[in-house]
């Protein structure tokens, strides 16, 4: 079964779990790498992932998985850098600082970083220093909120 046909046909399970169980699916990937092929699934709630909480997705899960072809199962949260990949992800981002990274690139840049002003015609409509700029969805290579981590204490793991 081919990567695209894999997760077009595990996503509807994930979903469903992840409704029961009170979260929201945020992705479902199957990545090669060295190893073998990694089957993720990325899973939020509005006050954030534990780590129990995957763990008991994971376990509700993985069983209703076996017989699909992939060598491990992750379970995570997006993170705080979360790709905007889905509508409801750009509306979530509204007014906040974004930096969108193109396929090829664009009036001489490749990245472009700007206040999300919203979705329009199948366009990330931005707000930049050098005025309103249009991106055209399809040539997203990735798009993703810019943290701003100052301001953030950091901690002593030395301890």
């Amino acid at each position: 079964m081919a990567k695209a046909e894999l997760t077009t046909v595990v996503e509807p399970k994930c979903k469903r779990l992840a409704d029961q169980l009170g979260f929201e699916l945020v992705d479902v990937c199957l990545d090669k790498e060295g190893a073998g092929k990694y089957l993720r699934i990325y899973i939020d709630k509005p006050e954030g992932i534990s780590m129990d909480d995957c763990e008991t997705y994971h376990r509700a899960i993985q069983p209703q998985l076996e017989s699909y072809d992939y060598d491990f199962l992750e379970v995570s949260s997006p993170g705080i850098d979360r790709p905007l990949k889905k509508d409801r992800d750009f509306e979530r981002a509204l007014g906040s600082e974004i930096e969108v990274k193109l396929f090829k690139a664009m009036d001489g840049q490749k990245v472009i970083t700007g206040i999300l002003a919203g979705l329009e015609n199948g366009d990330i409509v931005l707000d930049t220093p050098a005025g309103e700029k249009r991106i055209p969805r399809k040539a997203a290579a990735l798009v993703k909120p810019v943290v701003d981590m100052e301001g953030i204490e950091s901690v002593d793991l030395s301890e």
